[in-house]
């Protein structure tokens, strides 16, 4: 089971104090504004009257997508029609009371509306502005729509897979990269600017982010440039995952002991001191036929037997869970990794707790994901509207809420 909490608390995260403007839709920069959130932030969406295209994602409960949920707790809602000039001025007086403005528009839009950086650093010199595209500003593709799959092209994600046509990553892997490179990227700028007194503004892409996660291993033939260096298969990560007699398990040694652990477990005793697989260079270099040797190996045994003497072998192995499975998981319980909360409209939601733990400033989840517009009111209170001006401000739908 996960560990229930309650929801309604204060934020306690390093970031309490932090105030956070997120212009940001779909899956990047929700996921970095929601990890701000975790950590103490405080963080109002910004929507239009169509909201976020997040909102229409499956599945629901009581009209509350899991995929959004999931994303954008931590955070209040304020719908704004930013066509409109009163939407315009809403969004600068918001703005002028930020730590942070987050965008992920195509670049130039947040300009054209006159809500870009520079309309405000003079004003704001601690102003950390954080903008999030797809391939940058210049280039021959910076004005194409840029999603996950696009980038897992440009940047080589679709060809991993060692043999056969291309594929794509089973999961939207490049927003996630960029969303957890950007959070990075912004309490890196947050922390120049209480030391300087000055903000700046971050721009990031995600073929920047995908390129430098997948470099080190991916793309080892192409980083040593001079001549004579010799190339290298490609790494074949699908040998990590073996059939065994009556299943499938992932192991994983590096190390030598872990290697001879694992051909001890195997029942390959004969190969351990063999010269083709003494160290990392000889394993390479023979990488087919140790291959051959431990798929033989692992065939003959099941899956149970094969984590006993991998326990008492050192060996790194997990049996592979189906996704049904991960709740359950005993060093996920053990953990207590999942978390349940009540959401008001959608009922009960897990979701993974914030992953960084601060022994001095915990993390928290102390908001659900918000209904459209459900903190117009509140926030517009906060920048001293009156009562009478938000009903006349909804009335032109210069705002707007699912309530």
């Amino acid at each position: 089971m996960a560990v229930g909490i309650n929801l309604g608390g204060t934020a306690t995260g390093p970031l309490q104090g932090v105030r956070v403007i997120d212009f940001t839709a779909v899956y990047s920069g929700p996921i970095a504004a929601s990890i701000l959130g975790d950590q103490g932030a405080q963080v109002i969406k910004i929507e239009s009257a169509k909201g976020d295209l997040m909102r229409g994602g499956l599945p629901k409960s009581n009209g509350m997508p899991g995929p959004f949920a999931a994303m954008n707790r931590n955070k209040r809602s304020l719908c704004l029609d930013l066509q409109s000039p009163e939407g315009l001025e809403i969004a600068r007086k918001l703005i002028a009371t930020a730590d942070v403005v987050m965008e992920n528009f195509r670049p130039g839009v947040m300009d054209r509306l006159g809500l870009g950086y520079d309309e405000f650093k003079e004003a704001q010199p601690k102003l950390v502005y954080a903008s999030i595209n797809g391939v940058g500003a210049t280039g021959p593709y910076a004005k194409r729509r840029v999603y996950d799959a696009v980038i897992q092209a440009i940047s080589g994600f679709a060809t991993l897979q060692p043999k056969g046509e291309p594929a794509m990553v089973n999961n939207l892997v490049c927003d996630k990269i960029t969303s957890l490179t950007a959070a990075e990227g912004i309490v890196a700028a947050l922390f120049q600017a209480e030391r300087s007194g000055k903000g700046q503004r971050v721009e990031l892409s995600m073929l920047d982010a995908s390129l430098f996660f997948l470099w080190p291993d991916t793309m080892s033939n192409y980083t040593l440039l001079d001549d004579g260096v010799e190339t290298v298969p490609d790494g074949d990560h699908s040998m990590f995952m073996r059939k065994t007699k009556d299943g499938w398990i992932a192991a994983m040694p590096v190390q030598q002991t872990e290697i001879d652990g694992t051909f001890a477990s195997l029942g390959l005793h004969d190969l351990i001191g063999d010269e083709r697989f003494k160290d990392f260079e000889s394993r390479a270099r023979n990488r087919d036929t140790l291959n051959e040797l431990m798929n033989q190996g692992y065939s003959q045994l099941t899956t149970d037997i094969l984590c006993e003497r991998f326990e008492q072998n050192d060996v790194p192995y997990s049996r592979i869970n189906e996704r049904h499975q991960i709740p359950d998981d005993p060093q996920v319980k053990a953990m207590q990794a999942l978390w349940t909360y009540k959401h008001p409209r959608a009922g009960q939601i897990r979701s993974p707790r914030p992953p960084a733990q601060f022994s001095n400033t915990p993390s928290n989840i102390h908001a659900h994901a918000p209904s459209l517009g459900e903190h117009n009111g509140e926030i517009l209170q906060e920048l001293g509207f009156s009562r009478d001006e938000i009903d006349q401000l909804n009335q032109s739908s210069v705002i707007y809420s699912e309530s």
